[in-house]
């Protein structure tokens, strides 16, 4: 009897060991993971302290099994009787309790998973406004025989902006660029601006005439109803063959055009979209030869303010007189940077610059 009890007590901290040690290889791999995934510093020390707890488990329980192994084995006093019984009780509660040590592990990956989709979920949020302002303003344009071109966007509340722009090929000899803004800022008039943009290019696909494509998007444009939201733009339609731009413009900022070594403004040929859906809208013709520049951006840039003292157009008209010669990306940069130190520091609006060179 005396070597019995023990042999038994033995019996049951070896399965409460097999049960630790199994516990303990799932910690393991729980803590593992997220520590390769970088998850949160509290997550993965919190897995690494439960994976530690269930390992020193496992060894208690195993050296109470050996201990006992021995007292079974070798002779002993009748009071170790009392002393195995009660060695053996914390690991058979944990035998008892092996189901609980189960779902405890399964609880902890479920809640590591949950996390990392949380994270995931998070990261697409953070990624969705540069997502949608790609749209909008890709960092990166096509590359047009003939044409040197260079971009430049920056949002000034957040990634959700309307300011866009555009360049593509219209047919074999015209290529089209547009810049825009709509009033406002968020996520609204980023749609806004998303609709108007490739509503914009399947007009300019249909029309010949820059005016025309503008006027009917300004139709179908203010069925839309969106109170005080507006849009400005200006089209420019290139014509290699022709040797001609043709260009309308709806209430935006002068655009500036490069040629004949002088600097010329693009007008407004028409009233700001969203105005007056029957509203008219034209375009004018000039030149397009070899060197020529056109330089188009939205108010951001414009209205950079020192006090009560504007940037204005006569500060980007001066920036292009003074290195009519930069490159497209280049001159981008400058008329940027430019406003910036004009500013004494960051632009709070929106700003987009798209400059085409012909070569």
């Amino acid at each position: 009897m005396e070597r019995l009890v023990p042999a038994i007590a033995a019996a049951v901290c070896a399965v409460a060991a097999v049960v630790w040690v199994r516990a303990t290889i799932g910690r393991r791999r729980v803590a593992t993971r997220l520590t390769a995934q970088a998850a949160d510093p509290d997550l993965w020390r919190l897995a690494w302290a439960e994976y530690r707890r269930d390992f020193q488990s496992a060894v208690g329980a195993l050296g109470s099994a050996v201990v006992l192994v021995l007292l079974a084995v070798f002779d002993a006093p009748s009071f170790l009787l009392l002393s195995s019984g009660l060695l053996a009780i914390p690991s058979l509660l944990t035998v008892m309790r092996r189901k609980d040590l189960a779902e405890v592990a399964r609880i902890a990956a479920s809640r590591s998973e949950l996390d990392q989709r949380a994270r995931e979920v998070l990261t697409q949020e953070q990624l969705a406004p540069l997502q949608w302002a790609a749209r909008l303003a890709p960092p990166e344009l096509p590359a047009f025989p003939g044409f040197e071109i260079g971009s430049a966007y920056q949002p000034g509340a957040g990634a959700m902006a309307g300011d866009f722009y555009d360049v593509f090929r219209v047919d074999g000899d015209r290529v089209a660029a547009v810049i825009g803004d709509v009033t406002g800022h968020g996520i609204e008039p980023s749609i806004t601006a998303l609709q108007a943009k490739y509503l914009l290019r399947a007009f300019l696909l249909q029309y010949r005439d820059p005016g025309q494509a503008v006027e009917s998007l300004n139709a179908q444009m203010s069925v839309l109803e969106r109170g005080e939201e507006f849009i400005s733009l200006v089209v420019l339609v290139f014509d290699t063959e022709a040797e001609t731009l043709r260009y309308a413009s709806a209430g935006h900022p002068a655009a500036f055009v490069w040629h004949g070594r002088e600097v010329r403004p693009l007008g407004a040929t028409g009233p700001l979209l969203m105005l007056d859906p029957k509203a008219p809208y034209h375009s004018r013709e000039i030149a397009w030869n070899v060197d020529d520049m056109a330089v188009l951006y939205t108010d951001g840039l414009a209205e950079a303010r020192r006090g009560d003292v504007l940037f204005g157009e006569d500060g980007v008209a001066n920036m292009i007189r003074r290195d009519p010669t930069a490159s497209p990306e280049v001159l981008t940069k400058v008329l940027v940077e430019a406003a910036r130190d004009f500013a004494g520091g960051p632009i709070h609006d929106d700003v987009a610059v798209l400059v085409l060179r012909r070569v």
